[in-house]
């Protein structure tokens, strides 16, 4: 980010030689480490949550037919036996080690419900948590979230199309601006260096230009983070 951010200064300083310029630049190329990390979180918590009702289920099954309450003997066991596939696999084996050490029960239910990252993961916590904590049967719980995360399964559908919408919607900009200036330079390769690059209203728009695309792969983000 610091790197980039004295680029996107360099660049401004010598390109728009203003402090709108400068500032605005900085501030985007700053923050795009920040947003790719963030949307490769986003997917995966998209992959996670299309696998989770199945490990769950797994979960269930294992922990009706052992009939101890014993959540990491059926984690364990669970895992042992590899039917908790990927990509849930590696969230459910860590959150196994962190329960069969020293490590603070609820510090490490906190880390599994961040990994998991989504809704139907908090309830999930929640229920191992009152099973870890009081040591009570749990199964019509699990059984109850199961129904709902099955009905749910169908809006599941919807919601991946809507998070591809949003990616598209995020990414069209870029083309339409790459498009428009690819048929000015073709009409006129001269004026148009000379108005986009040379003049300081062409420099300024395409300066909007650029704030407006990363705006709305911004809100693109956001829009993600809100629908998980």
């Amino acid at each position: 980010s610091t790197i980039l951010g004295l680029c996107g200064f360099l660049v401004g300083f010598y390109v728009f030689r203003d402090i709108k310029g400068i500032a605005i630049l900085s501030m985007m190329m700053i923050t795009i480490p920040y947003l790719y990390l963030r949307y490769k979180l986003i997917s995966l918590h998209m992959k996670t949550r299309l696998e989770f009702l199945p490990a769950v289920e797994v979960f269930y099954q294992y922990y009706v037919l052992q009939q101890n309450y014993n959540i990491r003997s059926v984690l364990h066991e669970a895992l042992m036996e590899d039917r908790i596939l990927y990509p849930m696999k590696p969230i459910f084996s860590q959150l196994l080690r962190n329960l069969s050490t020293q490590r603070d029960e609820e510090e490490s239910l906190q880390l599994f419900e961040l990994s998991l990252g989504h809704t139907w993961g908090n309830y999930f916590v929640s229920i191992l948590r009152i099973g870890i904590n009081e040591g009570i049967d749990i199964s019509e719980s699990l059984m109850e979230l199961i129904r709902d995360m099955r009905k749910a399964k169908q809006f599941n559908e919807a919601e991946r199309n809507r998070m591809l919408e949003i990616r598209i919607a995020s990414f069209t900009p870029v083309l339409f601006l790459v498009f428009f200036l690819a048929v000015n330079f073709k009409i006129n390769f001269s004026s148009a260096v000379y108005y986009y690059f040379v003049d300081s209203g062409g420099r300024n728009m395409l300066l909007h230009a650029f704030m407006l695309i990363f705006a709305s792969f911004v809100m693109g983000v956001l829009l993600s983070i809100r629908r998980m």
